[in-house]
């Protein structure tokens, strides 16, 4: 429901949606992690991000897609949450940031698509580089930030003896990936080879927006 939901809200309510809507899920979920069943977990967890990074592959709005990054990582939370309950915490905080300044910036330029995307780099190229490192990150490209949290669960399921889980893990990681770099592509690549004639925002002020991705 998450994909179909977030494309009918504003951005706003869509960054709202997509992170503290979760804090208290994740909080209870935290505080039960000892109850539940590890093996529905686990189900839920495989399904969560190879649906996550198959369903985002073909999509042009970025809501949807931004709701279906949302899935794949509420599925590495899951996995790990009842071996490791400080894993899918730092997960989640980490998650969060770089959601909400890939919201932010989203506002910023007033994209709601892939064509709207694409014109971003001759407008303010400062804000298409920040808003491609932070694609990187949630993709999970080392060195970002986004690419610790994997490392780390996949130690922690090598450790409780489950190397085929974490292997169909990292391959389905690869389907977010995929469109995340597509992304990036994009924003990189795909603008035309013309002088713009819009303003050059990024020259008249600064925006912490722009730098939360490379700081972290």
């Amino acid at each position: 429901w998450l994909p179909d939901v977030l494309q009918g809200l504003n951005m706003l309510t869509c960054l709202i949606l997509s992170t503290w809507q979760k804090l208290a899920p994740m909080a209870l979920m935290m505080l039960t992690s000892h109850q539940l069943n590890t093996n529905l977990l686990i189900a839920m967890a495989l399904m969560s991000t190879i649906i996550g990074g198959w369903g985002g592959l073909n999509q042009t709005q970025m809501r949807k897609i931004m709701a279906y990054s949302s899935i794949a990582h509420l599925g590495w939370m899951i996995l790990v949450i009842s071996f490791a309950p400080s894993l899918a915490l730092l997960n989640l905080l980490i998650y969060l940031v770089l959601t909400s300044s890939m919201f932010l910036m989203l506002m910023t330029l007033n994209s709601t698509n892939t064509n709207k995307l694409s014109i971003s780099w001759s407008k303010t190229p400062t804000l298409a580089a920040s808003m491609m490192a932070t694609l990187m990150a949630l993709g999970g490209l080392p060195p970002t930030s986004g690419f610790l949290p994997k490392w780390l669960i996949l130690q922690e399921m090598t450790k409780q003896h489950l190397g085929a889980l974490s292997a169909l893990m990292a391959m389905s990681a690869l389907l977010s990936l995929f469109f995340y770099i597509r992304l990036s592509y994009t924003i990189s690549m795909t603008s035309p080879p013309n002088i713009s004639n819009s303003s050059l925002t990024w020259r008249k002020k600064k925006n912490l927006t722009y730098v939360i991705p490379i700081l972290i």
